[in-house]
């Protein structure tokens, strides 16, 4: 491979991302004096740089659920449990909604038993109700009280709970804990449309990323326990 250099030709080494502005740039090389002997040596780095870099394939899967009988990358639910199967040390979980969680948090529940050192914080929306006429309180304790009654399994250890505390304070509107992600063990986040009941898990149509990034996942963990620091979400249980 020589000048000029076609980037059809260049991205045989550097992929079809990259090869436009790496053809260019070989170009100017060439016309500014640059030896052949230096422009192979800058494809040589160029190549060894792409061979050494992980494919964002690698890191980043799409994770989607749709109708039954069609093929999809990853299923949101095999994706869910498989992160909470494989958990060792940390686990945070926010969602919106909990509806038939038992089934949902069924492997989290064996994990934390099976594991007592094991973390989990699950940060949940707990809202005030038009029916609704107790006192926060009440709202939150009812609310622990459904959630240990029909949204986890049953014997296992409970988590963490938390909710964002201005949900309950009509002075400021409406404000809800809309955020759905699963971090585990400060290596992978899963950020999904998906709440946490049987329908999105397994019938809705879902779409998120799971990603393999130590980086996200301490900026995500950061996020949430900053809000507790800052006693914007409280723990409820």
């Amino acid at each position: 491979m020589g000048p000029p250099f076609e980037m059809s030709a260049v991205q045989r080494i550097t992929g079809p991302s990259m090869a436009t502005d790496v053809a260019d740039a070989l170009n100017i090389l060439s016309l500014e004096g640059c030896t052949p002997g230096g422009l192979a040596s800058c494809l040589e780095i160029i190549a060894d740089s792409v061979e050494a870099r992980s494919s964002v394939e690698d890191k980043i899967q799409l994770v989607m659920t749709g109708p039954e009988g069609r093929a999809y990358h990853r299923d949101t639910a095999v994706v869910v449990q498989d992160l909470f199967r494989r958990a060792e040390r940390i686990v945070l979980v926010a969602g919106y909604a909990v509806y038939q969680g038992r089934d949902v948090f069924e492997e989290l529940g064996r994990r934390m038993d099976e594991l007592p050192d094991l973390h989990v914080r699950v940060f949940l929306n707990v809202a005030r109700k038009p029916e609704d006429i107790g006192s926060p309180a009440e709202i939150v304790s009812g609310f622990v009280r459904k959630f240990k009654a029909y949204n986890w399994p049953a014997g296992c250890r409970l988590p963490e709970l938390y909710y964002d505390c201005r949900s309950l304070a009509a002075t400021e509107g409406p404000v809800s804990l809309h955020a759905k992600c699963i971090v585990v063990d400060g290596r992978e986040i899963f950020i999904s449309s998906a709440n946490f009941t049987e329908a999105a898990q397994h019938r809705n149509i879902e779409v998120g990323v799971l990603v393999r990034s130590a980086a996200l996942a301490r900026q995500a963990t950061e996020f949430f326990e900053a809000m507790v620091l800052e006693r914007v979400c409280v723990r409820a249980a």
